[in-house]
C-alpha cells in the first residue's frame, strides 16, 4: 500500500488563516470528486471558520473523560474505518488527552499515512521543537505544544499563509480570532507589532531552507551543474593571510544587501600538506566569519583555481570574493595568478569581486611548484641531480684527455636535465637546462674560462641546447604528471571494479567494506553513522581501526550518505579527487544497509508466511483431530448420563474407557501443539546434566503396548550431558510414531551405541518406509507421509522430537531400516568427563 501524502499549512502565528485555508482546500477537492472528510478541526468560535465546515462530511469526534470533565478528540479508528482519500486534520501539534491511543495527533496522522490516507494538516511556527527557545526570548512564552522539525520536514507540501503584522492586528481588533473581551489583553503581549514581525521572520526563514533544500535535491537529481541564482550565496577564497578578515567583512556587507545572503568561506589546501598558511590566522578567521552568520570550509585541492570554482558551483554560489594577489610582479612569470584564472573561467553566471587590502603586492614567497606532491625525497634527489651532477660531469669531463666534441658534451648535460625532470619535476629541470648552458660556456666553448664566445655557431648550439633542454623538460614533466594520472585513474578503476563487483556478488560484509575504504585512503579509523531523523542522535553502525566518532563532525573527513546517514574518517584530510572514490564507497555502504534491512524483511516475511502456513495447517488438523476425541467423549458422557437405558457395569466399564483414551488422545495432542509453540518461540530452556540412558528411555514407553518394543540398550554405555527431560519426550514421539506405522504383530527395536564421542539412540520399525527425497519433509510440522488415516495426530510429533532433540545439542534424522522401514537415529553428546570410546562394546539386552 502507498504511504500517503501530507500537506502542511505554516503560519506565522494564530489567526493568520491557516484552519481557514485547510477548509478551502477540502471545499476544492470535493468539487474534484475526491473523497475528503474534516477528522478534527477547530474552530475556536470564529463564524467565518466555522462556516467554511459546511458542505464538508465531519467524522464523529471520540468523547474521552479526564479528572471530572468530558473532552473530544479525534476518533483515529473511525477515520481508518472510513478510509476517505484525503483526511482534514488540524492544529498537527495538539498534544491528545490521557488515554488516547497516541500521546500526539502528528503520530495519529503518522497512522493515517501509513494507510495510505492523504492528509492536510496546519501549524504555527512557534511549535517546531528546534525553535522552541528562539521563540521563548522572542514572546517570553514556552510553548508546551511542539512537533519535531522532521514531521514537518517530511511533508510533501508546505504553504506558508502569510500576513503582515498589521493585518493580523486588525483582524485581531474586530474580534476575527479572539473573543472581546481578550482582544486587548492579546494585543498588548503576544499578539505585538515586534513579536508578530519576529515571528514571521522565523516562518519565511524556515520554508526558505526548506524550499532551498527542494532546489538542491532537484539539481542533484538532474544533474544541474550552471548556477542558478536564486538566493545571493557568496563564497570568500581565503589564503590563510591577514587580508582574510578584510575579505569576510566584504563579504558579509554584500550578503545584507540581498535578503537571505548567505556568507560561505573557503580555505583550499593542497594534498601535500605544504603550505604558508597560519594556523593561527585561519582560526581567527573561522571565528569572524562564523560570527557574522556564515560558514567555513576546508578543501583540499591541487589546483586552487578549479577546486575554488568547483566548490562554488557545488554550493550554487552566485559571487566570489577575492583579495588582490600578494605576489610581487616578477612572481608573475608563473602564471596569472588565482583571481585572474578564477575570473576567467567563472563564467557569465557567477561574479567574482576582487577586493584590495593592505597586504597586496607585499609578497608571499616563491610558489609551491607543481611537482611538491611527488614528496620531499624526490624533490629533493630531483634538484641534486639538477645541480650537482652537472658540477660532477664538467668536472669528470675536464679531466679526461679525450676530447668528445660540443654536440656530445652538450648530450650529457641534457641527460642530467631530463633525468632532474623525472625525479623533481619541472623546476629542477629548468634549473639544469640553465644552469648546463652555463658550464658549457665556460668550460667548453671558446674561448674556454669566459662567458664570451667567439664562434657564433656555438652561440646557436647553446640557444638550441637550452630550448631543447626546456622542452624535453616540459615534456618529460608532463609525461610524468599524466602517468601519476593514469596510475591514479587505474587506481581508481580498480576500486570501482571492486565495488561493482560486490555489488553482483551481493557481499554484506559492512566490516570488510569499511576495512577496504581505510586501507584505500591510509585512515586510522572509519565510522559508518546513523540516525532515524535530524532530531535524533547519532549512532555507530559499525565501525573499524580504533577509536570510534561520535558525530561526522568530530571526523577529519565526513561524506554523507543519503539524508541520515554518514561516512566518518579520521587519520587526515582527503584531496578534493579523493572524494569522489570515497562517494563511491559511501554509496555502496547504503547499499549494504539496504540489502541488509531488506533481507531482514525478507526473513520477517518468510517467517509470517511460516506462520500462517501453520496457523492453517493447525486450523486444518484440529478441526479434524481435536473434535474426534471430544466426539467420542461427549457420545460416551451423553449415554451414561441417558435415563432411557440401563447400561450394565461392562457397558458402563467400556464407555468410561473409551472417554479415558479420548482423554488421553486430546493430553497428547494438546502436549505437542504445547510443545510446538514453545520451540517456535524458543522459549525451550534444557538443563543439561550427566544421566544414563537406561535411566530415561525405559520411561519413555509409558505410551505404547508393552509388547511392541524392544529393548536393546548395553549397560556399559557411557553417560550423556543431556536434558532428560526433554529426551524422554523426545525418545516417547520417535518411539510412538515407530509404533503407530509398524506392521501387526511386529515390533519396534530401540537400540544404543557408543561411538567415538558420541552415542547414537536408534529407533527402528518395519512399517512402509519413507523416500529419501521426503525424509526431511517429515520432521516440519503439520506434515503425515502418505495415506495416514485422520486421527492419526496432528503431524506435530517428529517436528518436537527434532526440536527437543537439536535444543539438547543433539541431531535427529531418518535412515532406512534394513530389510524394509524406517530407522530414526538420535545422536547425543557423551558426558565431558567420560573419554571417547570404541563401539564393540559387548552388549546386555533389557526388555
Amino acid at each position: 500500500m502507498a504511504r500517503g501524502k501530507l500537506r502542511i499549512y505554516l503560519g506565522a502565528a494564530p489567526g493568520v488563516g491557516k484552519t481557514y485555508s485547510m477548509l478551502s482546500e477540502g471545499h476544492r477537492r470535493v468539487e474534484r470528486g475526491t473523497d475528503c472528510v474534516v477528522a478534527f478541526v477547530e474552530h475556536h468560535g470564529r463564524p467565518r471558520t466555522e462556516v467554511m465546515l459546511h458542505g464538508l462530511e465531519q467524522v464523529q469526534r471520540r468523547e474521552l473523560e479526564y479528572r471530572g470533565s468530558v473532552f473530544t478528540e479525534m476518533d483515529l479508528d473511525a477515520v481508518l474505518e472510513r478510509r476517505p482519500a484525503v483526511a482534514l486534520v488540524d492544529e498537527l501539534p495538539h498534544t491528545n488527552i490521557p488515554g488516547s491511543r497516541n500521546t500526539k495527533r502528528w503520530q495519529d496522522v503518522e497512522e493515517l499515512l501509513a494507510a495510505g490516507i492523504d492528509v492536510v494538516s496546519t501549524v504555527n511556527i512557534q511549535h517546531l521543537e528546534s525553535l522552541g527557545d528562539v521563540v521563548e526570548s522572542i514572546t517570553g512564552i514556552r510553548q508546551q505544544e511542539t512537533v519535531p522539525d522532521e514531521v514537518v520536514r517530511r511533508a510533501d507540501q508546505i504553504e506558508l499563509v502569510d500576513m503582515s503584522p498589521q493585518a493580523l492586528r486588525r483582524r485581531m481588533a474586530h474580534g476575527n480570532i479572539y473573543k472581546p473581551e481578550k482582544v486587548d489583553a492579546a494585543l498588548s503581549n503576544y499578539f505585538r507589532p515586534g513579536n508578530l514581525t519576529a515571528l514571521r521572520e522565523l516562518a519565511l526563514l524556515w520554508v526558505a531552507d526548506r524550499v532551498d533544500e527542494y532546489l538542491t535535491e532537484y539539481r542533484s537529481e538532474h544533474r544541474v551543474n550552471t548556477i542558478w541564482g536564486s538566493r545571493e550565496r557568496i563564497v570568500v577564497g581565503l589564503t590563510g593571510g591577514p587580508e582574510g578578515r578584510t575579505l569576510i567583512r566584504r563579504a558579509a556587507r554584500l550578503a545584507e544587501k540581498g535578503a537571505g545572503g548567505e556568507v560561505l568561506a573557503v580555505y583550499i589546501a593542497r594534498s601535500d600538506g605544504l603550505t604558508v598558511a597560519s594556523p593561527k590566522e585561519l582560526a581567527v578567521q573561522r571565528t569572524l566569519v562564523e560570527d557574522l552568520g556564515g560558514t567555513f570550509h576546508h578543501v583540499v585541492g591541487d589546483d586552487v583555481p578549479t577546486s575554488l570554482l568547483e566548490f562554488a558551483r557545488g554550493v550554487n554560489a552566485t559571487q566570489i570574493v577575492l583579495g588582490t594577489s600578494r605576489r610581487r610582479s616578477w612572481q608573475y612569470v608563473f602564471g596569472p595568478g588565482v583571481g585572474a584564472t578564477v575570473a576567467r573561467d567563472s563564467g557569465p553566471d557567477l561574479d567574482v569581486h576582487i577586493v584590495t587590502h593592505e597586504e597586496a603586492a607585499r609578497g608571499r614567497g616563491l610558489p609551491v611548484a607543481r611537482g611538491a606532491r611527488l614528496g620531499r625525497t624526490r624533490l629533493l634527489w630531483g634538484w641534486l641531480t639538477g645541480l650537482l651532477a652537472p658540477v660532477l660531469l664538467t668536472l669528470l669531463l675536464t679531466h679526461l684527455d679525450v676530447d668528445l666534441g660540443l654536440a656530445n658534451e652538450m648530450l650529457l648535460y641534457l641527460t642530467l636535465t631530463v633525468a632532474a625532470a623525472l625525479l623533481g619535476g619541472l623546476l629542477p629541470a629548468l634549473a639544469s637546462a640553465a644552469f648546463g648552458s652555463v658550464l658549457i660556456n665556460w668550460y667548453f666553448t671558446p674561448p674556454v674560462h669566459e662567458l664570451t664566445i667567439a664562434d657564433p655557431k656555438n652561440i646557436v648550439a647553446i640557444a638550441v641546447f637550452f630550448l631543447v633542454a626546456v622542452s624535453v623538460a616540459s615534456v618529460v614533466d608532463l609525461a610524468a604528471r599524466r602517468t601519476h594520472q593514469a596510475a591514479r585513474l587505474r587506481a581508481e578503476s580498480e576500486i570501482l571494479s571492486f565495488l561493482a563487483g560486490s555489488v553482483l556478488r551481493g557481499e554484506t560484509s559492512l566490516d570488510a567494506l569499511l576495512e577496504r575504504v581505510r586501507e584505500t585512503f591510509a585512515m586510522e579509523s572509519v565510522t559508518l553513522l546513523q540516525r532515524t531523523s535530524d532530531v535524533e542522535p547519532w549512532t555507530v553502525t559499525a565501525n573499524v581501526g580504533p577509536g570510534t566518532v561520535a558525530r561526522p563532525e568530530d571526523a577529519d573527513v565526513d561524506m554523507p550518505v543519503g539524508d541520515h546517514m554518514a561516512l566518518a574518517l579520521s587519520g587526515r584530510v582527503l584531496p578534493a579527487e579523493d572524494r569522489r572514490v570515497l562517494g563511491a564507497f559511501a554509496a555502496q555502504a547504503a547499499v549494504v544497509i539496504d540489502r541488509r534491512q531488506l533481507q531482514e524483511e525478507a526473513d520477517q516475511a518468510r517467517l509470517y508466511a511460516e506462520g500462517d502456513r501453520i496457523r492453517t495447517a493447525l486450523l486444518a488438523a484440529v478441526s479434524h483431530d481435536l473434535r474426534t476425541p471430544l466426539a467420542s467423549i461427549k457420545a460416551s458422557v451423553t449415554s451414561l448420563r441417558s435415563d432411557d437405558v440401563e447400561w450394565s457395569e461392562a457397558d458402563e466399564a467400556e464407555l468410561l474407557e473409551g472417554i479415558e483414551a479420548g482423554a488421553d488422545r486430546l493430553d497428547h495432542l494438546v502436549g505437542n501443539l504445547l510443545d510446538m509453540s514453545r520451540l517456535q518461540t524458543g522459549t525451550v530452556t534444557p538443563i543439561i546434566r550427566e544421566i544414563d540412558l537406561d535411566e530415561v528411555i525405559p520411561m519413555a514407553l509409558g505410551g505404547v503396548p508393552e509388547d511392541s518394543v524392544v529393548l536393546d540398550i548395553p549397560e556399559e554405555l557411557p553417560m550423556v550431558a543431556v536434558d532428560a527431560g526433554l529426551l524422554e519426550r523426545a525418545v516417547a514421539n520417535v518411539v510412538e510414531n515407530a509404533v503407530k506405522y509398524s506392521p501387526p504383530g511386529e515390533r519396534v527395536l530401540i537400540s544404543a551405541s557408543a561411538i567415538a564421542d558420541r552415542v547414537e539412540v536408534r529407533v527402528a520399525d518395519q512399517g512402509p518406509g519413507v523416500p529419501d527425497d521426503a525424509k526431511d519433509r517429515i520432521f516440519a510440522p503439520f506434515q503425515r507421509y502418505g495415506d495416514a488415516p485422520r486421527g492419526a495426530g496432528v503431524g506435530l510429533g517428529l517436528a518436537v522430537a527434532r526440536g527437543f532433540t537439536e535444543a539438547i545439542g543433539g541431531t535427529l534424522a531418518a535412515e532406512d531400516t534394513p530389510g524394509g522401514g524406517m530407522t530414526m537415529v538420535i545422536t547425543l553428546k557423551l558426558a565431558p568427563d567420560h573419554p571417547p570410546v570404541s563401539p564393540d562394546l559387548s552388549a546386555t539386552t533389557i526388555t
